[in-house]
C-alpha cells in the first residue's frame, strides 16, 4: 500500500486510489476507477469538493488575496504589462517577447471590425434589450459568418477564432451600449490600443471630438487583467461543457456569456 494514496474499504473489498499532488491549493485523489471497481459513484452536490480536471492556468485564493496566471502573481502582471500580454500568457502558457506581442497585437487589430450584416442584428433588438442578451446572441451568430471555424480539431481555425473573439468582443459590447443609448455605431480604429479602441467606440459621438483619459485607459486595462480568468467558475464550466460536444468556439463562448448573466455568477 502506497503512503501517497487513499484507501476505501467497502463490503469485503479494499481499494486504493492515488493522491494527486498540486503545485498550489488542495491535493486530490483520483477516483476514476471507483465505479468499475466498486459499483459506486460519488455524490457531491454543487461539486464543492470535486476537481473536474488538471489545470495549469489560474490559481485563486480569495481569502488570502492571491491570484496567479500561469504561475505569475497578478501584481506583477498588472504592473509590468497590459491586458494583451496577459491574454497571450493565458492562451499560450508564457509571456510574449517583443516580436510575439507585436504579432499578436497585429492579429487582433486586423479583426476588430464587424461584418456590416452583423450591425443589422443590433437594429433588430429592442432599445431596452438586455446587453448580455445582445452579447450572447451576436457572439453565437458570428459562427454563421465563419463556417470554416466549425471544426474544433483544426488548430489554425481555433487560433483564428480565438483572435476574432478577442478582437470583436469590445466592438460588440460597444455596439450594445450604443444601441441602448440610441446613438450611431462607432467603427474601431487600428491606430488605437485595445482599451483605447473600446472606450472610443463606447463613448465617442459624431458631434464632438472624443479625448481619451489616460487614467481611465490604465484603470480599465488593469480591470481586464484582474478579470481575465477566475479558475473553474460557472461560465468557464459552461464553455468547457458545451465545447466537449465538439461545438465551435463561438457557440461555446456564447453559452458562457449566458452563464455569466445569472445573478449567482456575474449578475451582469
Amino acid at each position: 500500500m502506497s503512503d501517497n494514496s487513499v484507501v476505501l474499504r467497502y463490503q469485503d473489498g479494499e481499494y486504493e486510489y492515488p493522491v494527486v499532488e498540486s503545485t498550489a491549493g488542495n491535493a486530490g485523489f483520483d477516483i476514476s476507477k471507483l465505479l468499475p471497481q466498486t459499483g459506486l459513484v460519488t455524490l457531491d452536490n454543487g461539486f464543492g469538493n470535486t476537481a473536474a480536471y488538471k489545470s495549469a492556468i489560474t490559481f485563486v485564493d480569495g481569502d488570502n488575496g492571491i491570484l496567479r496566471y500561469r504561475g505569475y502573481p497578478i501584481e506583477q502582471l498588472a504592473s509590468d504589462g497590459g491586458f494583451i500580454e496577459t491574454a497571450y500568457l493565458l492562451i499560450n502558457g508564457e509571456l510574449p517577447n517583443a516580436d510575439q506581442l507585436a504579432e499578436f497585437n497585429r492579429e487582433i487589430t486586423q479583426h476588430t471590425l464587424l461584418h456590416e450584416d452583423v450591425k443589422r442584428f443590433f437594429q433588430g433588438f429592442p432599445r431596452d434589450a438586455h446587453p448580455m442578451a445582445m452579447l450572447s446572441s451576436v457572439v453565437g451568430a458570428l459562427s454563421t459568418f465563419y463556417p470554416e471555424s466549425h471544426n474544433p480539431f483544426d488548430a489554425a481555425q481555433r487560433h483564428l477564432s480565438t483572435v476574432r473573439l478577442l478582437a470583436k468582443l469590445p466592438t460588440i459590447a460597444a455596439y450594445a451600449y450604443k444601441k441602448a443609448m440610441g446613438q450611431p455605431f462607432v467603427y474601431p480604429r487600428n491606430d488605437l490600443s485595445y482599451v483605447e479602441n473600446f472606450l472610443r467606440m463606447t463613448f465617442a459621438v459624431p458631434a464632438e471630438d472624443y479625448e481619451l483619459n489616460p487614467v481611465v485607459v490604465n484603470a480599465l486595462d488593469k480591470l481586464l487583467i484582474l478579470h481575465a480568468d477566475h479558475e473553474q467558475n460557472c461560465s468557464t464550466s459552461t464553455v468547457r461543457l458545451v465545447g466537449s460536444s465538439h461545438a465551435n468556439l463561438f457557440a461555446s463562448i456564447s453559452a458562457g456569456i449566458s452563464a455569466l448573466w445569472g445573478p449567482l455568477h456575474g449578475g451582469a
